[in-house]
């Protein structure tokens, strides 16, 4: 059964993409998943985050998407993507997986953040994923304990970083502030001999055995 079957049939036929948007899945599906040792600036990593109607992850909805690409320690501006969900989320979230591909993610606060994209995954594409994410929220403490040394707020950081960005409190505009803060977490962590990104995953999981989290 193809991809598209399986999916028409997981949603009882209610999911219509267009022929763009479904050649995209399947090709998303196909795409091997991004080898975990390679050094970081041979590896494309993705700055993932989100906008929802709230905070609470049992009644509040994702709203809006946005990624931005960083390869070869740089930010790509050109390897960006914003899109809101409405009025056709299917199609938003095959665009995020486009660009997305199966690279190792980046967020500020998975425990929303992935928690958000993936029920949104399974519900519009019934679609799960098996993809490496990595915490800034965690990596960031771990990583620069002389400016904060607990997992803090995300305007507290750009705030030790002397970092801005155009729009605070949009999915895009935040990203931005991620892949810069992000940059920073690269170069300290390649100091320490962390240089990959499964490195980068231990380390943070480390972090968070010693906090207990």
């Amino acid at each position: 059964m193809s991809l598209l079957s399986r999916l028409k049939a997981a949603r009882g036929g209610s999911v219509k993409l267009d022929a763009a948007a479904g050649q995209a899945l399947q090709d998303w599906q196909a795409l091997p998943r991004a080898r975990r040792s390679r050094p970081h600036f041979e590896t494309r990593y993705v700055v993932l985050n989100t906008e929802a109607s709230g905070l609470d992850l049992e009644r509040d909805r994702l709203l809006a998407v946005a990624a931005i690409g960083v390869d070869g320690g740089l930010i790509r501006p050109a390897d960006a993507y914003y899109a809101r969900l409405d009025p056709s989320p299917a199609e938003a979230l095959v665009g995020l997986l486009a660009i997305m591909g199966k690279n190792p993610l980046v967020v500020f606060n998975a425990s929303f953040n992935r928690n958000m994209l993936e029920r949104a995954l399974q519900e519009h594409l019934a679609l799960t994923t098996e993809l490496l994410w990595l915490d800034l929220y965690f990596l960031l403490p771990s990583l620069f304990p002389e400016k904060l040394e607990r997992p803090s707020r995300l305007g507290d950081w750009m705030t030790a970083f002397g970092i801005e960005t155009f729009q605070r409190h949009h999915a895009l505009g935040d990203g931005w502030a991620i892949a810069q803060l992000f940059l920073a977490a690269q170069a300290r962590a390649l100091s320490l001999g962390v240089a990959t990104p499964r490195g980068l995953a231990e380390h943070e999981q480390a972090f968070r055995h010693k906090l207990k989290i």
